[in-house]
């Protein structure tokens, strides 16, 4: 599954320039600003303790996501129903149009390309299904009925 590990290399890169930033340009801007003397009314020094404040969540939210993708059992993915990874071709009962969504994790999806996260409505009421199946969905805009009329598994499997 090339996407997990595009991910992960992405979420990586995104740490290793906020560690850099961290470790390297804060101390050196907060250290600029407490030359400026009272720290009081000093808007240089707010702005680098705020930034490294921000900064420090977003590498916490990084690691906890590396975590979690790392933990994916890609062997646990089915293989004779949908699963992350696969595309799914359903029918929309309401306008009879065909669509091929993509099962995948959320840091990928991507509406205009079908890319639907395992984690949204839609991605949900697909996980786990095999063609012949109807869901209901919820959607921001409508209700939608959909019948999955084939499964191309992560693994190439094709369910007619």
């Amino acid at each position: 599954m090339d996407f997990l590990r595009e991910s992960m290399d992405r979420l990586t890169e995104e740490a290793k320039r906020i560690e850099h930033e961290l470790r390297v340009v804060l101390p050196k801007e907060i250290h600029a600003a407490l030359a400026h003397g009272d720290i009081s009314e000093n808007s240089e020094y707010e702005a680098a303790k705020e930034r490294q404040s921000t900064l420090n969540a977003r590498l916490g939210q990084i690691q906890k996501r590396l975590a979690d993708l790392s933990r994916i059992d890609v062997t646990a993915i089915p293989r004779d129903r949908s699963g992350l990874g696969s595309k799914v071709t359903v029918e929309n009962a309401g306008t009879g149009q065909e669509i091929g969504y993509t099962l995948v994790i959320p840091e990928i999806a991507d509406g205009k390309k079908y890319f639907v996260s395992i984690a949204s409505p839609v991605g949900k009421a697909l996980l786990n299904r095999r063609p012949g199946d109807v869901v209901t969905v919820q959607t921001p805009k409508e209700m939608l009925e959909l019948e999955v009329t084939e499964v191309l598994t992560a693994f190439g499997n094709i369910l007619r």
